[in-house]
């Protein structure tokens, strides 16, 4: 093979592909069904471009998950592009509580699944880093579901973006399977780290106890990760198989506390299939072999994560009723979140041969007014994670373990953990449900 003249192909093929984010979202007709992914691989000049056209169209639907455009999540979009969120942020938590977008339902490890069994795409869109000499763009930072929807997809396009790092592992887009290229030179949006409460330090600190040397961790975003992470700075030989690589995950592996070299898979890489954060996680994640991107459906798979020894999974919750049913993503009936990957890893842990689960939250919310550990969930609540699944629940006042207990005994563990000033009025609850 002549190898000058393949790469002066596939920059001919560039180059006829190349558009404005204009021309791209032309190709939308009304009736079409578009896949964006999810954070910093949403594709933003063309959502802009599309939201600028957005009266010309009738019916568009976008699939989505965890939005961070705002363009056409307003109530007079509804009737010209719909959007159907599968984890609500702060962006599209308005639009979804009020009926101008819809929320659907989905454990993230089956999204690919569902792209391939049950929605269509017409068009797909998706920021990359620059093609290589072989023709290749990577996802980036978001890979997820971003491959299943540019096989199904009838349309591709791409937004380069050469600040988007390139990453490794099995996140690879062929130009060949591209049709339309929009160059984009704009700083990737990032993610203010939450700060760390006195409460999310205690809880940080009861896990770090429990967490042992050559751990392999999946943790989530917000404070009680943070807070953990930043306890287990002295820990040794930890690896990391989760879904989000975050900033704290960065420092673990910066600090040397991760080193991936116990890990029962993927030894010596760090797995994961999105990334947000700051600049200094996107700078780090660049052409860095330590770090590996791969599809949601290999990430996050309970049987995958089974396979890999001591995997402790980290996940925060919104409340837990005293049989241990959590619910993570909604207050009542309105929908807050969504579902992600808790479940996923909640099962993968119990699979795996010395894995732990911790579900966290602080004892109370709303300045102390209101009990996070309650004897039924609110009602209209979604049952996040099973009480099944569930294996530790951590408060600022300590672990309470509920697998292998009966119903009794998680019911007397969790009011252990729960906040003094409840504890009373939780104990009458569980004597009224003969709990106790």
């Amino acid at each position: 093979m002549n190898l000058a003249l393949t790469q002066r192909s596939y920059e001919k093929e560039y180059q006829e592909k190349l558009c404005s984010a204009q021309e791209a979202a032309a190709i939308v007709q009304s009736g079409d069904h578009l896949c964006f992914p999810l954070g910093v691989g949403e594709p933003t000049l063309m959502v802009r471009a599309l939201a600028a056209r957005k009266r010309e169209l009738e019916g568009v639907v976008v699939n989505q998950q965890h939005h961070l455009c705002p363009d056409y999540f307003t109530e007079d979009s509804v009737p010209h592009i719909k959007v159907n969120a599968w984890f609500t942020s702060h962006v599209s938590r308005e639009a979804v509580q009020k009926g101008w977008a819809d929320f659907v339902p989905n454990h993230f490890s089956e999204v690919p699944r569902l792209i391939r069994e049950y929605w269509p795409v017409d068009v797909a869109g998706t920021v990359v880093s620059p093609m290589d000499e072989h023709g290749f763009f990577t996802c980036s930072l978001s890979v997820g579901y971003t491959m299943e929807a540019v096989k199904k997809a009838k349309k591709v396009v791409v937004q380069v973006n050469p600040q988007a790092p390139r990453t490794h592992g099995n996140c690879h887009i062929h130009i060949s399977e591209v049709d339309h290229i929009i160059e984009c030179d704009e700083p990737l949006q990032e993610l203010a780290i939450p700060p760390v409460s006195a409460v999310e330090e205690a809880i940080g600190g009861y896990l770090a106890e429990m967490i042992e040397d050559g751990s392999t961790l999946q943790m989530g975003w917000g404070g009680i990760p943070n807070a953990v992470c930043k306890a287990l700075l002295r820990k040794k030989d930890l690896g990391i198989h989760t879904e989000l690589i975050s900033n704290g995950i960065v420092d673990l592996m910066l600090a040397g506390a991760v080193n991936n070299s116990r890990k029962t898979i993927h030894r010596g890489k760090s797995l994961g299939t999105f990334a947000l954060g700051t600049k200094k996680v996107f700078e780090f994640m660049n052409e860095n072999p330590m770090i590996e991107m791969h599809p949601v459906d290999y990430v996050n798979d309970p049987y995958v994560i089974g396979q890999i020894d001591n995997m402790v999974s980290i996940n925060a919750t919104i409340q837990v009723d005293l049989l241990g049913q959590c619910c993570s993503e909604s207050f009542g009936h309105l929908q807050w979140s969504g579902t992600g990957g808790q479940a996923d890893f909640a099962r993968g842990a119990n699979r795996s041969r010395g894995g732990k689960g911790f579900i966290c939250t602080a004892s109370t919310a709303k300045n102390g007014t209101v009990s996070c550990i309650v004897p039924t969930l609110t009602a209209g609540s979604s049952t996040t994670t099973s009480k099944n699944d569930v294996d530790h629940v951590v408060t600022e006042f300590g672990v309470a373990k509920l697998r292998g207990q009966t119903a009794k005994q998680r019911a007397m563990n969790l009011i252990n953990v729960a906040h003094p000033d409840f504890r009373g009025e939780l104990m009458e609850a569980a004597r009224r449900m003969n709990r106790i």
